[in-house]
């Protein structure tokens, strides 16, 4: 049949012709009835996005191929987190004592205030090295030779340093 004399899909008719079929087929690929019953509908789902027309022998075909490579997917991602979480394990943090939390806060309030103290270009400055710029970078932004960078970069640092020693004690 030509694809464009093919009917299109009835989509309750196909579930009910061969999901039953492919979600059976699922499990046993998986060992897992939730899984299986994801990729059986992830297979479903597709189908239909993607508008496939065919005999019903056809579709079922294409609905088993479907899910078999989305079954592998699966095997591939899993076995790969698996790998990492082993290389690299997760550890549970311990919660940041409450005194600790409020003395962070208030240094990042401060450190912010001290920048706004600072002049734009050095602000600028400041900011850009310590968010990974280059002296190239930060000299293309602000205007200047990249040659000048250090000596303006070393004076916004000992610039804020003073201001926020200066604040620390106030």
């Amino acid at each position: 049949m030509d694809e464009r004399t093919a009917p299109m899909v009835d989509f309750d008719e196909t579930f009910e012709e061969h999901y039953p079929g492919l979600a059976r087929y699922c499990r046993r690929l998986t060992g897992d009835p939730d899984v299986a019953e994801d990729i059986a509908q992830e297979s479903m789902v597709r189908l239909f996005e993607r508008k496939v027309i065919g005999t019903s022998g056809g579709i079922r075909a294409w609905l088993f191929k479907t899910a078999t490579h989305l079954v592998r997917d699966r095997y591939r991602v899993d076995t790969n987190r698996k790998r990492l979480l082993e290389k690299h394990p997760v550890t549970p943090s311990i919660p940041e004592p409450p005194d600790r939390t409020l003395e962070r806060g208030q240094a990042r309030a401060l450190a912010r205030e001290t920048l706004d103290t600072l002049a734009p270009r050095e602000r600028e400055i400041l900011l850009m090295r310590y968010s990974g710029f280059s002296y190239k970078e930060i000299a293309d932004a602000v205007g200047v030779s990249a040659t000048s960078i250090g000596t303006l970069l070393s004076r916004a640092e000992q610039r804020f340093a003073e201001s926020f020693s200066a604040g620390d004690l106030a």
